[in-house]
């Protein structure tokens, strides 16, 4: 290693994959060939570690020891995953830097171990719906749409064992990109630019083509479906067929209300036996009024009351806290979170991590 002279923060450093120790040389130019890792690649991305174990440890000889220890355990495991389908989750948010600023315990981190249950982690919601909203004569679809949209079905007087729950699809994600994008607003509000423009059929009967709506549940969806890079091609395909920006917010409308209205036309309506259903609507988009007038239009025909959970006494944005709120308390007193069929997953798992003060 060389490195130029002056302050620690104006450290300059080149570091050769050569002058890694001898317990990883052979490793590291094993996984390069595996992993497929231009060699300048990878001495830059050692860089980057070295200066960041030197800032913690001061010492130039011990920084070196220690990056290449680091970089060669995460190279290992790097290899070990390469090629492989596997699942992971990323969350967002220090546990105790929370727990040090409020001065309480707090549980974080709840999805991997339903995953590790063979479950995916989501949707995690379910067992709120199931114990605020299940009823013995009358079928219960809990929707909620914020940036993803999903549901919980609960048949009438069913056990948790038989609920359905899965992402429907796209919810508020798509339709708040194209706000930001064609009007600097960092939502429709109320729908108002979709209510000015016209649903652009062939765009929407292209988009409903996407496999994922194929999908049996349980199934989750996220941002790598229907984040920034799907609403730039969603917004050039209607491009293509209209330059009037309304158009493209109508057209992003109707997607999620035809992906909703889909969703449980097929895997949800066989299973209400003919009982009487109240869909109940959470999430912003229960204040987007032209997406509401379309999912009415759709669902009403198929026997279905809409409501917002406000009429059942729980506010549209408190939804999701609400729930996580019910999975700390069931952590807390080592009992679990996950309802294995609306998860996928094999059995029960006490979910999350605690992090005390």
């Amino acid at each position: 290693p060389t490195a130029a002279a002056g302050h620690w923060s104006e450290l300059e450093v080149t570091l050769d994959v050569g002058e890694l120790h001898d317990e990883y040389s052979d490793f590291v130019w094993r996984s390069l060939q595996r992993l497929g890792v231009p060699k300048a690649s990878l001495e830059d991305a050692l860089q980057d570690v070295f200066i960041v174990v030197q800032r913690r440890l001061g010492s130039f000889d011990r920084a070196a020891k220690m990056s290449t220890w680091l970089f060669g355990i995460c190279l290992r495991v790097a290899a070990a995953y390469a090629g492989r389908r596997f699942a992971c989750t990323w969350q967002a948010g220090e546990a105790q830097a929370i727990a040090a600023a409020l001065g309480v315990p707090v549980v974080s981190n709840f999805r991997p171990a339903d995953m590790l249950a063979g479950g995916q982690g989501a949707p995690l919601v379910p067992l709120l719906d199931y114990i605020l909203f299940a009823h013995p004569k009358r079928g219960r679809v809990l929707q909620n749409i914020g940036g993803i949209a999903n549901l919980t079905a609960i048949p009438a007087a069913a056990t948790p064992d038989k609920l359905i729950a899965f992402d429907t699809g796209p919810g508020n994600m798509v339709i708040d990109a194209l706000a930001k994008q064609l009007f600097g607003k960092s939502i429709d509000r109320n729908g108002a630019f979709a209510a000015e423009g016209a649903v652009l059929a062939p765009v929407l009967a292209a988009e409903l083509r996407n496999p994922y709506y194929r999908l049996k549940p349980p199934r989750t969806a996220g941002r790598e479906q229907f984040g920034r890079e799907y609403a730039a091609k969603f917004l050039a395909a209607c491009n293509r067929v209209s330059r009037k920006p309304e158009d493209a917010l109508a057209t992003a409308t109707a997607l999620t209300a035809e992906s909703i209205a889909r969703s449980y036309r097929r895997f949800v309506l066989p299973k209400m036996k003919g009982r009487e259903v109240d869909f109940i609507i959470s999430g912003g988009g229960a204040r987007n009024h032209t997406l509401m007038a379309l999912l009415a239009q759709r669902l009403e025909p198929l026997g279905c009351e809409l409501a917002t959970s406000f009429d059942f006494g729980l506010p549209v944005e408190a939804k999701e806290a609400a729930a996580f709120a019910l999975l700390a308390w069931q952590t807390w007193h080592h009992m679990p979170g996950n309802l294995p069929a609306a998860t996928g997953a094999t059995r029960p798992a006490i979910l999350g991590q605690v992090t005390y003060v």
